[in-house]
């Protein structure tokens, strides 16, 4: 991951800042943004956005150029995608969580039978998938529909979504998210 401390301490500085101005304006504590330049402590989106939106700045703008001493990978076993849903109801693996920079979410989704996805959701993203496997009923604001292994969606994802297994068996769908959301 690319160290954010430095570029804000940089940021901050040229403005002729110091950490208590900057904690005044953006209503985070100096001592946490101490920590931050200091890349002793990660903040979460919510505090850098504070930070950054008191020194003029959207979260965005300051990661345009900012770049990772990681150099990206291109494959990935199975056993290495990363497991960030539950395995045991509705499981997601994504692809390049580790990737620097990335501008996409690719997920292999497993479905257990019956399992679906808790409550409708809704993020600022767009979403396209394939069901590879079994039967998925996906409803997206107030249209539903089921689709089969081969059938694809792709929607605006500030609508609300939910998708559930209605096959006897596991179903699957490779789906694909950007910008990331995870």
């Amino acid at each position: 991951m690319p160290k954010v401390g430095p570029k804000l301490r940089e940021l901050r500085t040229r403005r002729g800042l110091g950490t208590r101005e900057l904690a005044a304006r953006s209503g985070v504590s100096h001592s946490a943004i101490s920590l931050i330049e200091r890349d002793r402590m990660s903040p979460s989106v919510d505090t850098l956005g504070a930070i950054l939106g008191a020194l003029g700045l959207t979260l965005s703008a300051f990661f345009e150029d900012l770049e990772s001493a990681i150099p990206p990978r291109i494959f990935y076993a199975a056993g290495e995608l990363t497991e960030i849903g539950r395995a045991d109801r509705v499981s997601y693996r994504l692809v390049g969580m580790d990737y620097p920079n990335r501008r996409m979410l690719l997920l292999s989704e497993h479905y257990a039978p019956g399992a679906a996805t808790d409550n409708p959701i809704a993020h600022n993203a767009e979403e396209a998938g394939i069901v590879t496997r079994g039967a998925i009923e996906v409803t997206v604001g107030d249209q539903s529909r089921i689709l089969r292994e081969g059938d694809g969606y792709y929607f605006d994802s500030r609508q609300p979504h939910l998708f559930r297994n209605v096959a006897d068996g596991v179903s699957t769908i490779v789906s694909a998210v950007t910008p990331p959301t995870y």
